[in-house]
This record gives structure tokens, sequence and C-alpha cells, in this order.
């Protein structure tokens, strides 16, 4: 069996697709399973030991520059390298018009979601196969579910992301070392950056959260990309005793940084996705939307607490950290 998945975008996204590849592994072990995704999430997929390649595509960055004679030509060597294998199954989870037309590009059966079930209905206009997926379940299942259906078999009861990762300072397979402060013991990440500003959790709040980790004997440390996220995450860390905001690092590396961690606290954004699928001990904090669709779903402790216009109290939060400490 030769498989190509399409899951390009975003980062929470290619987190839930995980458990597929592997669900396919599991029926099919000798399969040759590839991966369509965004070029700045390449590291995810390459985490997981059942996948023979990840296919960069760069849908984000070509926008940018359609009109552009490079744009266009990085196209074509896309499409070549796309259409270089013969695939069994081509299957589309994300259920919209671009990742059905990256779909539509490549040799084999090509499956995905009905209109009823696709994110954008037009979408199923550009498959072989289509099947029915209920919406309401959850973004991890609706996954599973297409994949079983493209691949007739029946997924697991419960979801195996099959990925792990080591500390930066050991190395990941295939990606280079970026040095990052190291705690002296035993560490908790708060994750208090995300997309959206009304998905953003009150800095007195994990202030307070980061002082009572500290009074646990944990050093809290904080992720950050834009200036500012490392402004915001600097502001909360000076108020943490030996809270430290984490230089910029590849996502193989924070990855690193993930499951070194004795516990994980963030709010709605795919790196608590990447943590729970990690196996460590995960809070997701909901303020401006609802996690019964897209919550943090694992079989180690993965808590989703508040939900669209009720955010979590610092109260909530310990009440359900200290006792996975």
């Amino acid at each position: 069996m030769r498989i190509l998945l399409i899951k390009t975008s975003s980062l929470g996204d290619v987190v839930h697709n995980l458990p597929v590849v592997s669900d396919l592994r599991r029926k099919y072990p000798e399969a040759k399973i590839d991966w369509v995704v965004e070029e700045g999430f390449l590291d995810i997929p390459r985490l997981h030991p059942g996948l023979r390649r990840a296919i960069p595509v760069a849908l984000r960055r070509w926008r940018r520059s359609l009109l552009s004679p490079a744009t266009w030509s990085e196209i074509r060597s896309f499409r070549a390298t796309l259409q270089e294998e013969s695939y069994d199954l081509a299957i589309d989870t994300q259920g919209l018009l671009k990742s059905a037309l990256i779909t539509r590009m490549a040799r084999g059966r090509r499956c995905g979601y009905a209109a009823s079930s696709a994110r954008e209905p037009l979408a199923a206009h550009f498959y072989d196969a289509s099947f029915d997926v209920a919406k309401d379940l959850h973004a991890v299942e609706r996954n599973r579910r297409l994949a079983a259906l493209a691949g007739d078999y029946t997924a697991a009861p419960a979801p195996d992301y099959g990925i792990t990762a080591t500390c930066p300072q050991s190395g990941i397979p295939g990606t280079q070392s970026e040095p990052a402060p190291t705690a002296a013991g035993p560490s908790a990440v708060l994750l208090t950056a995300t997309s959206r500003d009304d998905k953003l959790w009150p800095r007195e709040r994990w202030i307070a959260v980061g002082q009572a980790l500290h009074e646990q004997g944990l050093a809290c440390q904080l992720p950050a990309g834009s200036a500012s996220e490392r402004e915001r995450a600097a502001q909360i860390a000076q108020a943490i005793p030996g809270a430290i905001v984490l230089p910029a690092m590849s996502l193989a590396n924070l990855a690193g940084q993930l499951a070194a961690a004795r516990i994980v606290i963030g709010v709605d954004t795919g790196l608590v996705h990447l943590a729970a699928a990690l196996g460590r001990p995960t809070l997701a904090l909901f303020c401006a939307s609802d996690p019964a669709l897209t919550g943090v779903l694992a079989a180690t402790p993965a808590i989703n607490l508040g939900t669209r216009g009720r955010a979590p109290t610092v109260g909530d939060v310990l009440a359900a950290a200290l006792p996975l400490l």
C-alpha cells in the first residue's frame, strides 16, 4: 500500500491528524505513508516513525506572491514531486478547497469528506470517493473515521498519536539542536500566547498559577514567538521566581521542551495539542472557544477547562494541576 495524507495546516489540525498514521500503520504494517503539510509544520509529521516522508507545500507563502514566476516554478516543482508516486489512497482529512485541489493533483484514488461533512462543501467535487462523517465528532475522531472509511478498516477505540520527542540537548533525529535554557529541576511549560487576543488568559492569573507551581518546586518555562508575545511572556515571567522565557526555536526542539516538562498548561493554541500528543499531563484553557470539538484529547491526563465566554479561574487551574504533579 502507498498512502498519501493531505492535512496542511494549522498546527493543531496537523497534530490532530497524527493518529491517522498510527491507525493506517496498524492496518497496513508495510504501507508507505506520505503526508503533504505546510512547510512551517514539517517537524510535526516527522516526529511519527510510521511516516515515510513529509512533503512540504507553501500555500501561505505562495498566496503572498501569486504573480511571481518563482512562485509558479515552485508550484510546478511541488506538483512534480507529488506525482512521482502512484498512491493506492490519497486521503484529504482537511476538507477545504485548497486541500482538495492538492488531493486532485495526486495520482491514485482520491478520498475526502462528502459535501455534507466537509468544512467547504465544494471540496467534495474533487474526490473519486467521498464519505459522510458526523460533524459533531471531535476533530481527531473525524480524521480517524474518514481514513478508516477510505481504507476499509475499523479504527482502534482510542487515538494513538505515535510520537515521542527528546529534550533539545539530547537532539531529535533529523534536526539541529538549538541552545535553550534548562531548568535545574522539574519544569512546567506555560503556553501563554495564541493567535487571537480573545483567547488569551489574563496575565495576573498566569502569574498566580506560576507562583503556585514554583512553590511546588517547578521551574516555569514560557515559549514565545513574535515580539508582542515575547514582551507579554517576559512580563509574566518577571513576576514568577525562577521563570524563563524560552528563545525562539524550531517546532522539533520545542517538542523536546514540552516532552521534558512535568506539566504543560496553555491557552487554545496548537502547542497545547502537541503537548497532549506527546503524553504530557496537559491543561488547555479556553476563554473564547468551545473545547467540545477541538479540545485536547489524549490517553494521558489531558484536561479542558473553561469555554466560550467563561474563562477558567486560577482555582480551576490549580485544582486540576496540583493532583498531576
